[in-house]
């Protein structure tokens, strides 16, 4: 069964058809990633990205191992992303930041609880809500 995922992440070449992700933080489920997964790219406004770029399938997904001796770890995975299309319209922080009432349940809310509470580049899953409302800007 296929899941939908998002990365917030830097980009190096927005245009790229191939994107390989190393190391990824993982968050809210983003753990569970894997190959035919679709995925929502999010160029990082923290490296000078606008926000949604592209959307893509998993290509592969590596989980990385825990380092040994370190208590707290968020798990991190190294991933490639096929493109399948690029955003026609801008979803970024400032357009999320408005939708705070985290138990709305809106797909705006789901997405600006899980990139912007805490603004790290990261991989989560999200519902199908909020892949649905992502489809509406490709």
């Amino acid at each position: 069964m296929t899941m939908a995922f998002a990365i917030k992440a830097a980009i190096g070449d927005p245009h790229a058809a191939t994107f390989v992700f190393a190391g990824q933080k993982t968050m809210y489920g983003g753990k569970r990633i894997a190959a035919s997964d679709v995925i929502y790219i999010f160029a990082s406004e923290n490296e000078a990205g606008q926000g949604l770029l592209a959307r893509g399938v998993v290509a592969s997904a590596e989980p990385l191992p825990r380092r040994p001796g370190v208590e707290r770890q968020t798990p991190r995975v190294s991933i490639a992303v096929e493109r399948t299309a690029l955003a026609r319209r801008a979803l970024g922080r400032g357009a999320l930041k408005p939708f705070v009432s985290w138990s709305d349940g809106r797909p705006e809310t789901e997405l600006n609880f899980k990139f912007y509470r805490q603004a790290t580049n990261k991989i989560v899953a999200i519902s199908d809500e909020a892949a649905a409302f992502l489809e509406s800007f490709f």
